[in-house]
């Protein structure tokens, strides 16, 4: 009986070290990448600064409608995309992310909406199709490392059912549930309205004076090609930060995962050798047993 609890403890602290250097191997690797990650969120935050301080003047300046500003009341559907991980090993940061976007739709459905859902992430996608979710589409786009074209093909994607007619499915609005990278402990769901647009002065210019504007070719000419971009640039941004918050929450859940497996490789350690001393005390018994029995037969 000892001699098998001695091998499954083997086993065990065979196939925990294996698990161990997996999570460290992760663990490295994410440590590798979030420099990355963030150093590509604060390259994209002058651009961002710079084309909402343009929309901000176009929208303080311009006198022309435009369909991504106005307020659909034609339909009362709406778009939702969430933006998850393709992989796990990331801890709660997935599930953070879904349990945040199944509030967003009991909301919205609560308020009598009709829901498009709208799936960035390969875990989000496994979530809902197992649930047995209608899901409008799905994108599987390298999450820990999004590209521009990726945003864009999802951006362009999310304008054109914003901008179809009620009866070709068309929605009056989308939102984004993506994670904020706040710190290298700190990741935050967020939900965010992306169309029709809401267009906010950037930091650092509430209560400064505005400059006047001329516009060329045209202001209507200018809002075609600006609002556009607008949009496409905000949802690059979501996707920068959800890939920085997916690689924090990455490593410091490896970490945790390893520092686990060197205390589940003491304890089966521990056990191992408590099994083996049991043999030992066994066998020395049997013997002195059996030296008894010989003594006394003689």
């Amino acid at each position: 009986m000892s001699g098998g609890a001695q091998r499954i403890y083997r086993q065990k602290i065979a196939s925990t070290a294996k698990l161990q250097k997996v999570f460290r191997a992760q663990e490295l690797i994410a440590a590798s990448r979030i420099g990355a990650a963030r150093a590509r969120v604060a390259q994209a935050t002058p651009y961002a600064k710079a084309i909402t301080q343009a929309v901000a003047a176009l929208a303080a300046h311009a006198r022309v409608e435009h369909p991504l500003v106005e307020v659909r009341t034609d339909t009362n559907r709406v778009g939702v995309l969430t933006v998850s991980a393709d992989r796990g090993m990331a801890g709660s940061y997935s599930a953070a992310n879904i349990r945040e976007t199944d509030r967003l739709l009991d909301q919205l459905k609560a308020a009598g909406k009709e829901v498009d859902l709208y799936v960035a992430g390969r875990r989000a996608y496994s979530h809902y199709v197992y649930r047995g979710a209608t899901l409008k589409q799905n994108w599987v786009y390298g999450s820990d490392h999004p590209t521009l074209e990726a945003a864009d093909q999802i951006a362009a994607t999310l304008l054109t059912a914003f901008t179809a007619p009620a009866e070709a499915g068309g929605v009056a609005e989308l939102h984004v549930v993506y994670t904020q990278f706040v710190s290298m402990v700190t990741q935050t769901p967020r939900v965010v309205r992306l169309l029709p647009l809401e267009v906010v002065d950037s930091p650092g210019q509430a209560g400064k004076p505005t400059p006047l504007y001329e516009f060329e070719p045209g202001e209507q000419a200018v809002l075609d090609a600006l609002l556009p971009r607008y949009v496409h640039n905000r949802l690059y941004s979501f996707l920068l930060e959800s890939a920085a918050s997916e690689l924090a929450a990455r490593q410091a859940a490896m970490r945790t995962a390893t520092d686990n497996a060197t205390d589940l490789i003491k304890d089966y350690t521990r056990l191992a050798n408590q099994a083996r001393q049991a043999d030992i005390t066994q066998e020395i018994t049997e013997i002195v047993s059996g030296a008894d029995a010989l003594s006394a037969a003689k």
